[in-house]
């Protein structure tokens, strides 16, 4: 009986495959990215440092959240849901509650949070702010412009930005 030589199998292409195969999934495969909110950081501190502006009490909106995400808005127990309307009354009160914020460039927002409050009660209330901001810009786009708020040109945004800045302060409670 004569021995059989056995059969090669041809590799040589199988380092092209894999090559291909490896190209594919990393460009059909989505990888997902964590978002965080947008921020503006202060400016490095100088030696000559500006006193901050002195923004009367009533033009702050507190918003306080203790470690247990139970919620103050003005010294008073609030709920999620209160944050939108809460926020929008003061930032559009123009002066005419005599106790709140005297005009939309004048009102800040200020919230206040524990170390730990959880992530999801802060997200929650900083997404109501938002939401309001948001609202309001769209009610005044549409007054002035006759079209939402996205659709304006950059020029017509910035108007509107102007006369609805987004203020939001935060910090940590004193010990």
């Amino acid at each position: 009986m004569a021995k059989r030589e056995l059969q090669e199998i041809n590799a040589g292409s199988m380092a092209d495959i894999a090559f291909l195969l490896l190209i594919f999934f990393l460009v059909t495969t989505t990888m997902e990215s964590n978002y965080g909110i947008r921020r503006k950081l202060p400016p490095p501190e100088t030696e000559k440092t500006e006193k901050p502006p002195v923004i009367k009490k009533k033009n702050v909106l507190e918003i306080v959240i203790n470690n247990q995400d139970q919620m103050l808005i003005e010294e008073e127990p609030a709920d999620v849901k209160d944050v939108k309307k809460i926020a929008i009354d003061f930032i559009t009160n123009n002066g005419k509650n005599p106790e709140s914020s005297d005009n939309p460039q004048k009102a800040v927002i200020s919230i206040k949070h524990g170390r730990e409050t959880t992530y999801k009660k802060y997200i929650s209330v900083y997404n109501e702010l938002i939401a309001a901001y948001n609202d309001i810009r769209n009610r005044y786009a549409r007054q002035k412009y006759g079209k939402p708020f996205d659709k304006l040109t950059e020029e017509e945004q910035k108007v509107v930005k102007d006369t609805y800045p987004q203020k939001i302060a935060e910090s940590t409670p004193k010990r």
